[in-house]
């Protein structure tokens, strides 16, 4: 098999049309159709199923794409180890929740990238699910994520902890008397959200199983919800200035076995240390106690008075 035959069959896969791939690919669909039945004849089988509105994947090509994907990703690695000399530089994409982007993370990322000013840093926000997914399929270099965290092809670093609570409407008194209404309602991210399944978890072991949801893409978006009455969530209380600017609501905290959470950094295994990742890598190791000690200062140092369009429930 030739690696660029290989591109073509995984563009047209993508794409579910020959003609597509040969506009992507920037040749003749001719070419396409060619050089896709050469790779069949090859391998003795047939990697698509023709239809009137374009090609779909075979079983056979549905069991070729994956090594086509790390071939794919072999290449890259084989020309970013040619071109590492030592010194942090190029691309490097790590990944994080909402909340720890929001909370935690910028200091660590901004010391980082004042020392290594070359590195193209980006940040992709997602749930841990989301997360663990995408740097499993190396479409991360790493990420920040709800721990703990035992994967076969993962390392875990440890990072710093949260203090979870619970947010509710601004009239709510108390969690067993939410909890015995008819009407609750939780608000929360998106599926594969940890701190959903925390919630939900919780809840059960109140005795309320199978509670609505209601289920959003932003931050904003399921305080607000909160705030105007639709359901309670439940969010690290380090977040507690940013909520209360959004809108009033009310803070409860949970029993010491519902509490705390910690924050991990995870990566591949069996991943290219580039210099990048490994100055990364480091830098948050090196940092755990300055990272712990912030969210320290962060869980002992806030306010708990009520404060302006805030009720605070002790």
């Amino acid at each position: 098999m030739d690696i660029s035959d290989l591109q073509v069959f995984a563009t047209v896969a993508r794409l579910g049309s020959m003609r597509k791939a040969s506009e992507e690919l920037n040749t003749v669909q001719s070419n396409i159709t060619a050089r896709i039945r050469i790779l069949e004849e090859s391998l003795g089988t047939s990697l698509f199923e023709r239809h009137h509105r374009g090609v779909k994947l075979s079983a056979a090509g549905q069991r070729l794409l994956p090594y086509y994907e790390r071939l794919a990703h072999l290449m890259c690695e084989a020309r970013q180890a040619t071109i590492d000399d030592g010194v942090p530089t190029g691309p490097l994409k790590i990944g994080s929740q909402e909340t720890t982007a929001a909370l935690r993370i910028s200091p660590v990322l901004a010391k980082f990238l004042q020392k290594y000013p070359d590195v193209n840093l980006s940040l992709r926000t997602e749930t841990t699910a989301g997360l663990i997914d995408a740097v499993l399929e190396h479409k991360l270099d790493g990420a920040f994520v709800c721990g703990p965290v035992d994967h076969p092809n993962l390392t875990a670093l440890p990072c710093f902890a949260e203090e979870l609570v619970i947010y509710g409407p601004a009239e709510m008194t108390s969690i067993a008397q939410t909890c015995d209404s008819t009407t609750l309602r939780i608000v929360v991210m998106n599926a594969g959200c940890q701190y959903r399944f925390m919630l939900e978890d919780f809840l059960a072991r109140l005795g309320r199983k199978n509670v609505p949801v209601l289920e959003f893409g932003t931050l904003e978006t399921v305080i607000n919800c909160v705030s105007a009455g639709l359901g309670i969530t439940m969010l690290p209380r380090a977040l507690l200035p940013h909520v209360s600017r959004i809108g009033p609501v009310s803070l409860h905290p949970l029993p010491a076995s519902s509490t705390h959470v910690e924050t991990v950094f995870i990566q591949r295994k069996d991943a290219l240390q580039t210099s990048a990742r490994s100055a990364l890598f480091q830098t948050i190791a090196q940092h755990w106690d300055d990272i712990n000690t912030l969210n320290n200062q962060s869980q002992t140092d806030l306010p708990l008075e009520a404060k302006p369009g805030l009720r605070v429930i002790s």
